[in-house]
């Protein structure tokens, strides 16, 4: 039975979909200003392996991922660039789209623009005010009366009261609570608005989600996704939204991931340790940005460091050597003990590492064994096993002898010398045969010997 850790009721719960055989997911997606960084690409990673196992377990899933391409800081970067939002907001959500390319993440079956949905996020802001829950402030901005939403805080565990005697918050004399968030922002000089009841302007953030996620996928649904950071008070937020107007219960079970640490401080534009997914592409092939995300639980730290994508890219490479010059795609049946213990690990709150694991087993077993039919089985059950991670997708031999390296080597030329040091060798000149191996080593060529004479290679990196 799949296991998943509710941040609502903080412990881990057996998952009982609303409709059987039916999931409904919601995952915030990116505020489209600027190129997404590697934070952006765990919550991309990890919710598309959430889906596939889903769908690999049998379950009709509808995922749905937004784009927020309405904000502050879009408008702030537009102006700055001198450029129209939407030309901003374009050109940002195709390079988002080449970046999820780029690591395997599959897309959304929906994917809801906040610009695009300003019919049902009014119509829920009406839905508010009909229930006491919205007010007008002096600004002209509408509000959300948190006091007025007895269950405020179920998510975060933070209460009202603890709130307003402990956190301090920047004094608005237009609301009537310093915890109540804005619905509707007034209109300024210059900037994007919407007609609305309560005169032109925009929607804040909050409720932008709360009307995509209900539109797309029901006043109550399965699963809400994010990171860490969302969970207050946007998440929160948007509990009070959405079951303040509908009355209905908003979502089952909230899932987030944890935070990206650089060299074990929290990533973040301040510290000046933020790597943008093209940044980090320019040094690592994107197969290896998706298995370094894998390696660790979706809800631990995530700390990134070269040693750490060096590590990453070593293993990545184990199990491709493993799969070299086998058919691992002929019709033969799996090991269904590794496939059990691979669905037990997915089971216990999506365990990547423990999955993984299952993979290194299977490349162990591959590697001793001396039957062809039982390492074909074996590859066969890998390469079925990593598919649903999203990973080993490519054929063996084209993973290693790709890959970004400063050799100007081309391929017939590295078989040329692979030649020479053949004949080197037979020619009992191991001195010439070790320039060779060392003049490749030097250019990221990677030799290796098997038994009876065959020399593989592969490049690092």
């Amino acid at each position: 039975m799949l296991k998943i850790y509710n941040t609502l009721t903080r412990r881990k719960d057996v998952f009982t979909p609303r409709v059987p055989g039916k999931v409904g997911m919601y995952v915030c997606g990116m505020t489209v200003y600027d190129y997404c960084h590697i934070g952006h690409a765990r919550v991309m990673v990890v919710f598309d392996v959430v889906a596939r196992y889903f769908r690999y377990s049998g379950y009709d899933l509808t995922y749905v991922r937004n784009i927020t391409d309405i904000d502050d800081k879009i408008i702030q970067r537009a102006h700055d660039n001198q450029e129209d939002f939407t030309q901003l907001t374009e050109r940002f959500i195709q390079a988002m789209h080449e970046d999820e390319a780029a690591l395997a993440v599959l897309s959304p079956d929906l994917e809801p623009r906040a610009t695009q949905s300003m019919d049902d996020i009014i119509r829920m802001i009406m839905q508010l005010f009909e229930q006491g829950l919205a007010y007008i402030g002096t600004n002209g901005d509408v509000f959300y009366a948190v006091d007025k939403f007895k269950d405020y805080g179920q998510l975060s565990g933070k209460r009202l009261e603890e709130l307003q005697a402990g956190e301090r918050v920047e004094v608005d004399t237009a609301k009537h609570n310093p915890f109540d968030f804005v619905l509707w922002k007034k209109a300024k000089p210059n900037e994007p608005a919407w007609n609305s009841p309560w005169g032109r302007g925009r929607p804040g953030w909050h409720i932008e989600c709360s009307a995509m996620s209900t539109c797309c996928l029901g006043n109550h649904f399965d699963i809400h996704g994010g990171g860490m950071d969302l969970q207050f008070p946007h998440h929160e937020n948007e509990i009070a939204q959405s079951e303040g107007a509908t009355g209905e219960k908003f979502v089952n079970v909230w899932m987030h991931n944890g935070f990206v640490r650089v060299n074990e401080e929290k990533m973040s534009k301040s510290l000046g340790n933020f790597f943008t997914v093209r940044e980090v592409l320019k040094q690592y092939r994107p197969e290896v940005i998706r298995f370094f995300i894998l390696s660790s639980h979706y809800r631990s730290p995530l700390n990134y460091s070269d040693e750490q994508l060096d590590e990453a890219q070593a293993a990545l490479t184990r199990l491709y050597t493993a799969l070299r010059g086998i058919d691992s795609d002929a019709s033969t049946s799996l090991d269904d003990e590794k496939v059990e213990r691979f669905k037990q690990a997915m089971d216990d709150d999506f365990n990547t590492p423990v999955a993984l694991s299952v993979l290194f087993d299977l490349a162990r077993e591959i590697n001793k064994s001396h039957d062809s039919s039982e390492k074909q089985k074996l590859a066969h059950t890998l390469k079925h096993l990593a598919g649903v991670l999203g990973i080993l997708q490519e054929e063996a031999e084209a993973f290693l002898h790709g890959g970004q390296t400063d050799s100007a080597l081309s391929e017939q030329e590295i078989e040329a010398l692979i030649q020479q040091r053949l004949e080197a060798k037979q020619a009992k000149n191991w001195a010439e045969a070790d320039k060779i191996r060392d003049q490749l080593k030097a250019q990221g060529i990677v030799l290796e010997d098997a038994p009876g004479g065959k020399t593989t290679w592969r490049r690092e990196r």
